[in-house]
């Protein structure tokens, strides 16, 4: 394959992937903002937020962790917001996947860590994995609101407060768009809070 074939390639994905992303902001955008608005509060609440996934999805959590703890955007001086990835602890993760299931990495922490009106954001691109529907569960009975981010599915849309749906069912395209959304989350919230 030469250069000018995958010079056509490379054009062809970035405006697949552009229209996923065109499409999510026009049928999502409410989510969204409505996702925001709820991190916001639940911030100036003094509750936190904790971010679960699996694999690309569990680095998502810990960049949008990293964004919270640390700072997005750079023209902003401000304190650290209280996130954490529930996908870090390995030690964790590997002690209860050998003691009891991987099914429960994510609501076992929950149980520990999580308090009321506390937020999980839930991200799973096909809306179908145990350990994330079961930590939105755990979520749930606790009284700790749920943003879940998936793809074009209904999965999780019933189970949670806030679901943001990826208008896809091309994994790679699902996942580029979501850390877009994730970047958008906390732009939107270092906004609400200190942009008054």
């Amino acid at each position: 394959m030469n250069n000018s074939e995958l010079n056509n390639k490379f054009q062809d994905y970035i405006k697949q992937s552009n229209a996923v992303s065109i499409a999510t902001s026009e049928k999502q955008g409410n989510e969204i903002i409505n996702a925001a608005k709820l991190l916001f509060d639940c911030l100036t609440k003094g509750n936190k937020i904790m971010i679960c996934g699996n694999g690309g999805s569990a680095s998502d959590s810990s960049h949008l962790a990293a964004e919270f703890t640390n700072r997005f955007s750079i023209d902003i001086e401000r304190d650290g917001l209280a996130a954490i990835s529930l996908a870090t602890d390995s030690a964790f993760i590997t002690a209860h996947s050998n003691d009891f299931s991987f099914d429960t990495i994510f609501s076992r922490q929950i149980e520990s860590i999580g308090v009321k009106d506390d937020t999980l954001i839930a991200i799973s691109t096909s809306g179908k994995s145990i350990n994330v529907i079961k930590a939105i569960d755990k979520a749930k009975s606790m009284d700790i609101n749920v943003i879940s981010l998936t793809g074009n599915n209904s999965n999780l849309n019933k189970i949670s407060d806030i679901t943001i749906n990826v208008q896809s069912e091309n994994t790679q395209h699902i996942q580029e768009t979501l850390l877009k959304i994730e970047h958008m989350l906390i732009y939107f919230v270092e906004q609400l809070i200190y942009k008054k």
